[in-house]
């Protein structure tokens, strides 16, 4: 088959379904705030077994990237993505399936060249992107102070 642009174009709308905009927006929305609530309610419960703010608040950031890395390795995140969408990318949970779903891809191709290869495929650069830049931003704040 050869389509001219138009024709293709004219394919494709004819072929997509239409985004149900409205369902979607919703879902993402109380998906993503679902989230929200959970990891507030992780937050209280280690507040609550007398931890400081601070370190309630790591503690609860390496819950909710335990649940969510658990989540993906059971493929239960990625349905929730399915039908949530944007809503489950709130950034640690987001990263967490990020670095996971990787991993869990290509670990057939062995621990070293598959799993620990790939893992950071998706979230490498940003890992790499903040390290340098908290690089910098260290260096220029110590130049700073003893200038």
């Amino acid at each position: 088959m050869d389509f001219s642009k138009k024709e293709y174009q004219k394919y494709v709308a004819e072929m997509a379904r239409p985004s149900p905009l409205g369902r979607d927006l919703f879902n993402a929305f109380w998906v993503g705030g679902l989230i929200c609530a959970l990891g507030q309610l992780i937050l209280n419960g280690w507040l609550a077994l007398g931890l400081s703010k601070a370190d309630a608040g790591t503690a609860e950031s390496i819950s909710l990237i335990f649940l969510s890395a658990l989540l993906t390795g059971l493929s239960v995140y990625d349905d929730i993505a399915r039908m949530a969408g944007a809503g489950t990318v709130v950034p640690i949970t987001g990263f967490a399936n990020s670095v996971v779903s990787p991993a869990i891809e290509f670990r057939s191709e062995g621990l070293v060249m598959g799993m620990a290869a790939k893992m950071f495929t998706i979230a490498g650069p940003v890992i790499v992107y903040g390290t340098l830049a908290s690089v910098v931003y260290g260096l220029v704040y110590w130049l700073t102070k003893i200038l």
